[in-house]
């Protein structure tokens, strides 16, 4: 990895009591998860509640339209952050960091998985996380559709 492959963390809230907050990273390359970690908040059976809603708030802009910036895996260190498997497969499809990425080859879709199931997209998993469904950072989320090639064997088409 170049320097100008490294990711750089440009911004870090905290949200909720102090101990949790949102880094936000710019990145080049494609470190990424292949699979959702064991408390990924985007798995159906990840415990609810376990980050505060505002973190969700702040990380709500990753699935907005030409987004840049990606939703990172919460288990991953700071000095290197991975993109979130969970974000990858239910919240990217409208990421164009994640699109350029995908188009460049610096991430292999079959390569991504959940042995689980996850929140359909980011706006179903901020709600279960205690976000108002009419929270205005909701509202510009998109999304909502697999990534194709990345949401292994389920198919979101109308069968044409």
């Amino acid at each position: 990895m170049t320097d100008s492959d490294r990711p750089k963390i440009v911004m870090v809230r905290p949200a909720g009591d102090g101990k949790w907050g949102v880094v936000t990273v710019e990145r080049r390359g494609s470190d990424h998860r292949t699979e959702p970690c064991p408390r990924c908040p985007w798995r159906l059976d990840a415990p609810a509640g376990a980050f505060p809603p505002q973190v969700f708030r702040d990380s709500a802009r990753t699935t907005y339209d030409m987004a840049i910036h990606t939703f990172g895996c919460h288990g991953s260190a700071r000095t290197r952050p991975q993109m979130c498997a969970g974000f990858l497969l239910r919240g990217a499809s409208d990421n164009l960091t994640v699109r350029l990425a995908l188009i460049k080859d610096r991430i292999d879709p079959d390569s991504i998985s959940s042995p689980v199931g996850l929140y359909p997209n980011y706006r179903a998993m901020a709600v279960a996380n205690g976000v108002a469904p009419d929270d205005a950072a909701l509202a510009p989320c998109r999304g909502d559709r697999p990534m194709i090639g990345l949401d292994h064997g389920q198919d979101d088409t109308n069968g044409d």
